[in-house]
């Protein structure tokens, strides 16, 4: 049920909690209710009082915790905002509060602990989302590798691997963000794998963290995938050479417009005017008059276009 109240009524249950004397600082349960009540309101009239409240829950610390555990499986969106605003804000007093939540049998309230988690960063976490990352529910899974990958402990190196290969898209995603924020080169070869996978925010991601790891290995690993069986592999992979733009790469790229298929050619073409938009050593001229296929000529020139009037 949508939460409505009245203004006169939250301006003084805000200057009551506020004021209240020191001695009645550690909550009762309806002070942090009342406090989250205000945090949480949606109200344009009401802003100015939502970071107030927000701070004055954070100041609480370990006091407020359980109040605000127990709200962990709001179905509200902006509850859900507000909690993670909150435990960011409080920082690693909430770890022990949101990793104990972590052995809850309500799925969702899990989730939302690894939210949690996720926004504290407190390294004390790790051994606690590592032993979730297999959880039945696959939406704790992802959200249990996001805060790894936030967090950025080589402990958690083991489990994200294992999760590359998890049969849902969105948890392969969280485990191939997570090895780049991981700086992961020892996956190497399993993210070049996975430029070919089913799923595309999984091969997208995938090629984004193989942007920050070696450069060197990336692209020979990504080279030798170049003839997979899998057409899509390469021709993401033709694009990931192109962004890193070194020599080994372009010159792969280069063999590889001599390819058959037509849509690995333009692939290789755009992604050589990436890596030397220029044309500094004059590939275009090359493979320009090798190309015959109309529609792979038409995208060069159109790729061209508009990298010369300033559009990507």
């Amino acid at each position: 049920m949508k939460k409505v109240i009245g203004a006169a009524s939250l301006v003084v249950i805000f200057h009551v909690v506020l004021s209240l004397p020191a001695a009645a600082q550690r909550p009762p349960q309806n002070r942090v209710d009342s406090l989250f009540l205000i945090a949480s309101s949606g109200e344009v009239k009401f802003r100015e009082m939502v970071q107030p409240a927000i701070d004055s829950l954070a100041a609480m610390g370990a006091e407020a915790m359980p109040v605000l555990v127990a709200k962990l499986n709001t179905k509200s969106a902006r509850d859900r905002v507000t909690l993670m605003q909150i435990v960011k804000k409080m920082g690693k007093p909430a770890t022990p509060f949101l990793v104990t939540a972590l052995k809850q049998a309500d799925g969702l309230a899990v989730e939302r602990a690894c939210m949690g988690l996720g926004e504290v960063l407190d390294s004390a976490a790790v051994p606690a989302l590592n032993d979730i990352t297999a959880h039945k529910r696959w939406q704790v899974r992802e959200q249990a590798l996001g805060a790894l990958g936030k967090i950025k402990d080589s402990r958690a190196e083991d489990v994200v691997v294992q999760r590359l290969s998890d049969s849902i898209g969105l948890v392969r995603k969280s485990a191939a963000v997570a090895c780049g924020q991981l700086r992961m080169n020892g996956a190497i070869h399993m993210l070049v794998h996975m430029l070919g996978d089913d799923f595309y925010g999984a091969r997208l991601s995938a090629a984004a963290a193989l942007c920050s790891l070696d450069t060197a290995t990336v692209v020979q690993a990504v080279v030798d995938s170049l003839e997979s069986p899998n057409p899509q592999a390469g021709n993401l992979g033709c694009e990931l050479l192109g962004k890193l733009g070194t020599e080994p790469a372009q010159e792969a790229l280069l063999y590889q417009t001599q390819a058959k298929d037509p849509s690995r050619r333009a692939h290789a073409a755009l992604g050589l005017l990436q890596a030397d938009p220029s044309d500094r050593c004059g590939y275009q001229e090359t493979y320009f008059m090798l190309e015959s296929d109309r529609l792979v000529r038409l995208k060069i020139e159109s790729a061209i276009a508009n990298r010369s009037h300033g559009r990507p």
